[in-house]
């Protein structure tokens, strides 16, 4: 029973990583851009999920109906801002700007928020049901359903809907989709915007697990680049089957060796799939398979 309830964490802690994963592979598999920044704009929607409940007394999962409309809009601001000017360029200048940009948010947030660290306590956070000896987190089996329901969402987007087409064909082959009629800076802000969007909505779900501070998304993102190194760049099912893998991984390692190694289990398991299967788990070798599977 030990082993499964620390198995159960693990898929809940997954789910974790997941979530916040999805956005930075869907922006990656479109835009070609890995976006250094992805853990700030994380940081942005939990301080904007704390405000509302703190100022307008709003429930960290209703903030979400302002959190992730407004991590949209943040996003397209991002990508016609920061990321347009230098679509083109090498890929160092795009790690450089999205670097600073990361740096800058950090700050920012020091300035107007200071370094304390903020949480929300809700009561509905800490309970738990019981099933058996087994004990389940309704706020982390929450953010685990969260994870799968938004994956499948997005993989039914990319595959049924014209927009989600559009995003495919500019994946695939820019140039073709240009001569097709389809806007690629259009696609590429709208992709963003929706990149951003979904790690808001995991900024929103985590606030009543986790604190908030300046530097959250540092806790975050190096977890978040080998997940979705591991499933795959750009692949949805990849992001969502390696935040659970490494979840597990995380939990199994923390138990049962020592909480102080369990990054580094999870690291080696990352480079023997780097090592056997260099695109990863379901990632495929060649541009026109990036994201859309």
């Amino acid at each position: 029973m030990v082993f499964l309830q620390v198995l159960i964490n693990g898929l809940f802690l997954g789910g974790v990583y997941a979530l916040i994963s999805l956005g930075l592979t869907l922006i990656f598999g479109v835009i070609r851009v890995i976006n250094f920044a992805h853990g700030e704009i994380l940081m942005i929607s939990m301080y904007a999920s704390f405000f509302c409940f703190s100022i307008l007394g709003l429930n960290p999962y209703l903030s979400l109906i302002i959190v992730v409309p407004g991590m949209f809009l943040v996003g397209m601001f991002i990508d016609q801002v920061i990321i347009r000017p230098i679509r083109n360029a090498p890929s160092y200048m795009q790690i450089f700007a999205t670097v600073g940009l990361s740096v800058v948010l950090i700050n920012l947030a020091l300035v107007f928020f200071s370094g304390d660290y903020r949480s929300i306590n809700l009561t509905f956070a800490k309970q738990v049901v019981h099933m058996g000896d087994i004990g389940i987190s309704l706020s982390r089996f929450i953010v685990f359903a969260a994870a799968i329901v938004v994956a499948w969402l997005v993989w039914l987007f990319l595959g049924k809907t014209d927009m989600g087409k559009q995003i495919r064909a500019i994946a695939q082959d820019r140039d073709a989709a240009r001569l097709m009629g389809i806007n690629p800076n259009k696609i590429y802000m709208i992709t963003f915007g929706l990149g951003s969007a979904m790690v808001g909505l995991a900024g929103g779900l985590i606030m009543p697990l986790y604190y908030v501070f300046p530097s959250v998304g540092a806790y975050f993102v190096l977890t978040a680049f080998v997940v979705v190194v591991l499933g795959g760049l750009g692949n949805m099912v990849g992001a969502l089957l390696g935040g659970l893998i490494i979840g597990v991984i995380d939990s199994l390692s923390g138990f049962y060796l020592d909480p102080a190694l369990k990054e580094m289990v999870y690291f080696v398991v990352f480079l023997l799939v780097l090592l056997f299967k260099p695109s990863g788990l379901m990632g495929m070798i060649g541009a026109e398979e990036m994201g859309l599977k």
